[in-house]
């Protein structure tokens, strides 16, 4: 190993030991969930932006695998090996490596191969109480490691969900904004199309064929994409199967008989999204534009609320924190609060550590039902390099 790279390993060594130290410290049981998972169980809950860039492969029993590239994933399923009903609190925290596609990465910051040191708390009943302890102690950890220059950014799809639930739109439009969240320009791009005349956002598509799909049977539309495609002489070539091709299209046609989304609504949407800020304030903002759409948004703020004052009573600095309506990190299993420690002026480079609340993933991976959960990653590399050791 060079000598360089020896430098580079013992600091990290060393800086893994204080962080767990502290982790365990507070109760949290060091684990090592395993480096090869089911690469469904990731492709379906990270989101687009982790997705393409997971190592995936198919061992030779034809069982397609993937090399982690998280490490909250793996943290869940190994609960769920230990506790198959969900059905008991635990605290878990770990260190090791996991695996991203970094396209043309040569920067020690952005590796393909990178450490994560975390914790996971999972099934505690008080959820902001939960999230207060979650931060505070990724903060004292960094700290302990040597940080002290740096922002925490904020986010609550909490307050989101809790938005666009008590608008008066079709379902199917709620789970498409939901969906999209993650991907700002892709979500503003739905939300105008939403908002336009039917007939200038849907080109190329047979107007009788629309108007003839039967909304109330899957099974008839199906037929009905089948007929046509099939009196056009147009194969069934590419990656969507003809229940995908009927479902979209069943969806448009649908979407072609709702009047358009009201401009109010487009308007507080875009307004809600623009809110950014520190904490009080922002809650203040929120407060403002829910009463003025005539929206209840009050349990969804009285959470947002309590939060913060679980911080303080913490002693976790609010003069340092930022929040931001439309962020929401890039893993789209996150369904509440959200947070990220930043070192200033530094980019993604910056983006030392970050997690939050997530209690629908271990449904997703075979809980019986919604689990309560926090959580928190440190990318190891990021904060030795931030703090300046073995560079």
């Amino acid at each position: 190993m060079p000598a360089e790279s020896f430098v580079q390993f013992e600091a990290l060594e060393t800086q893994a030991a204080t962080l767990m130290e502290r982790f365990k410290a507070a109760g949290y049981e060091l684990v090592a969930p395993s480096f090869l998972q089911p690469a469904g169980v990731f492709l379906n809950s990270l989101g687009e932006a982790i997705r393409g860039r997971t190592y995936v492969f198919t061992d030779l029993d034809g069982e397609e695998l993937c090399l982690r590239p998280d490490i909250t994933v793996p943290a869940c399923r190994l609960y769920l090996e230990r506790h198959p009903e969900a059905d008991e609190v635990a605290r878990y925290c770990y260190n090791g490596p996991a695996f991203r596609y970094q396209p043309h990465s040569d920067n020690a910051r952005q590796p393909r191969e990178f450490r994560q040191a975390g914790i996971e708390c999972i099934a505690t009943a008080d959820r902001e109480e939960t999230e207060a302890e979650v931060l505070a102690l990724t903060v004292e950890a960094v700290r302990c490691a040597g940080l002290d220059d740096f922002r925490i950014r904020l986010g609550d799809m909490g307050l989101f969900h809790a938005l666009i639930g008590a608008l008066d739109i079709p379902e199917r439009w709620r789970l498409r904004l939901w969906h999209y969240f993650w991907r700002p320009a892709a979500f503003h791009d739905v939300l105008h199309r939403l908002a336009a005349d039917p007939e200038t956002v849907l080109p190329g598509v047979a107007d009788d064929l629309l108007d003839a799909l039967d909304l109330e049977d899957p099974a008839a539309a199906e037929e009905q994409v089948a007929a046509l495609l099939d009196e056009l002489d147009i194969p069934l070539v590419g990656m969507r199967t003809l229940a995908e091709i009927a479902e979209r299209l069943t969806d448009r046609a649908a979407d072609s008989r709702e009047a358009p989304l009201p401009d109010a609504t487009m308007h507080l949407i875009e307004s809600y999204l623009a809110v950014s800020g520190p904490p009080r304030a922002v809650a203040a903002r929120v407060a403002d534009l829910a009463e003025g759409a005539g929206v209840d948004l009050e349990d969804a703020l009285g959470a947002y609320q309590r939060r913060l004052d679980c911080f303080a009573e913490k002693g976790v600095d609010l003069g340092n924190f930022e929040f931001s309506a439309e962020f929401g990190r890039n893993l789209e299993y996150y369904t509440g609060h959200v947070f990220q420690i930043e070192v200033p002026d530094a980019g993604r480079a910056g983006q030392v550590a970050g997690g939050g609340r997530y209690d629908e993933l271990l449904l997703e991976l075979g809980a019986p039902e919604k689990v309560p959960a926090v959580g928190c990653a440190i990318h190891t590399e990021r904060l030795l390099a931030a703090v300046g050791v073995g560079s």
